[in-house]
């Protein structure tokens, strides 16, 4: 067989797959015939309601000499560990906005760190391909740095994204830009399971995201530039249990809902959207309508409330929303309010009692948010959820 044939074929079978993408595109639409926001305003359920005090920013945390790109709060909630430009992580007093480490890194690509469910260790990643672990009670070296006491090789791309497994300091799940996702084993340095790569259930472009279920630590999420998150299984590397499509543009931050059973994406399409686990299904799509010269922001990281009924993403133009999950309304945006960030939104978090946000900015700075007065966010969501997807 010739080049040319090969090339002729080849374009035929790239028409044929778009075309079918399309269709199942079309099959996918004719399935969701209401989403949460219209079920919600069906039964009369109101709009979460944010007076000019009901969430301010208490601190800012200065130090950085780079644009921050990743940001962990440690499961006590009073510290926070940062990744910047500058080639530094900071571990950061969340309540006296005292540095408790600064720790250079061997490399000054950075892009990831995570906080160990004990709080005792850190871990980054960034373009050298490699997971570095940091004890942060390891006496300091002569030049009054902390070394580094493990470092996970393996990857063949730059490392996007890592979270440690629930409960456990041994174990670390790690995206890449090699389109896979491994499980490590922390003690031994060694990929315990492989998520992708030469699989064919597995991402086709760059990993950028992953967040590990806190109701059953075996299963995680992924987001790719592949415009997908893929749902997967510990115990079955070979393939994702669930494809979830819908985006139009690279999932760069994925996280679960606070019951397990559902997860949600922010995209570069300016989206953010809810999926079901169980069933597949999207269930909503958070999209904000009023755009500045027609330029889409895209969504850089994601974080929901406690309760859930919260739904927090950081944008490229500097924006923060504060979406009610239930009605798909934005109730506020952090970035209008005083003392906000001056850059893009390139990460943030919640603490673990879900009493204060943290943001981190290319303006070099991260801000601490609390949430004001006497207010409580304790709105029941998982049940109303559950009962709109029998619906479904």
């Amino acid at each position: 067989m010739s080049v040319s044939e090969l090339k002729e074929r080849h374009v035929a079978a790239a028409e044929t797959v778009n075309s079918l993408r399309e269709l199942l595109k079309q099959k996918r639409l004719l399935l969701l015939d209401t989403d949460i926001a219209r079920y919600a305003t069906a039964q009369g359920r109101s709009p979460v309601s944010f007076g000019p005090t009901d969430l301010v920013c208490c601190r800012t945390l200065q130090g950085h000499t780079g644009k921050v790109y990743s940001l962990d709060w440690t499961p006590e909630r009073n510290r926070i560990v940062s990744a910047s430009q500058d080639g530094r992580l900071i571990v950061w007093n969340a309540l006296t906005s005292q540095k408790t480490h600064a720790i250079k890194l061997p490399c000054a690509w950075v892009m990831t760190c995570a906080f160990s469910p004990t709080g005792q260790s850190v871990a980054c990643g960034g373009l050298d391909s490699v997971c570095s672990i940091f004890n942060l009670n390891s006496p300091t070296e002569k030049d009054g740095n902390l070394p580094v006491s493990r470092m996970l090789s393996g990857h063949k791309g730059y490392v996007s994204s890592c979270q440690y497994v629930p409960d456990e300091d041994t174990h670390l799940i790690t995206s890449s830009g090699d389109h896979t996702c491994v499980l490590w084993d922390i003690t031994t340095g060694i990929r315990t399971s492989v998520f992708g790569g030469e699989f064919q259930s597995g991402h086709t472009a760059d990993v950028l995201s992953v967040s590990i279920n806190g109701s059953n630590s075996r299963m995680f999420v992924s987001g790719s530039c592949d415009s997908t998150a893929r749902l997967w299984d510990t115990r079955v590397a070979s393939r994702a249990v669930r494809t979830f499509h819908g985006h139009e543009g690279d999932v760069n931050s994925v996280k679960f809902f606070p019951d397990g059973n559902r997860f949600g994406t922010g995209s570069d399409d300016g989206t953010c959207r809810l999926f079901d686990v169980r069933t597949g299904h999207q269930l909503q799509v958070y999209e904000h309508h009023q755009h500045v010269d027609n330029e889409i922001p895209h969504v850089t990281s994601i974080a929901f409330s406690i309760s859930g009924r919260l739904l927090f993403a950081g944008y490229s133009n500097g924006d923060c929303y504060v979406w009610d999950t239930l009605l798909a309304e934005v109730v506020l945006n952090l970035g209008s309010l005083q003392n906000s960030h001056e850059g893009r939104i390139s990460c943030l978090g919640l603490s673990a009692d879900g009493s204060a946000l943290c943001t981190g900015s290319s303006d070099t700075n991260l801000k601490i948010w609390a949430f004001g007065g006497h207010r409580k966010m304790h709105w029941a969501v998982g049940r109303f959820l559950r009962i709109l997807v029998k619906f479904m």
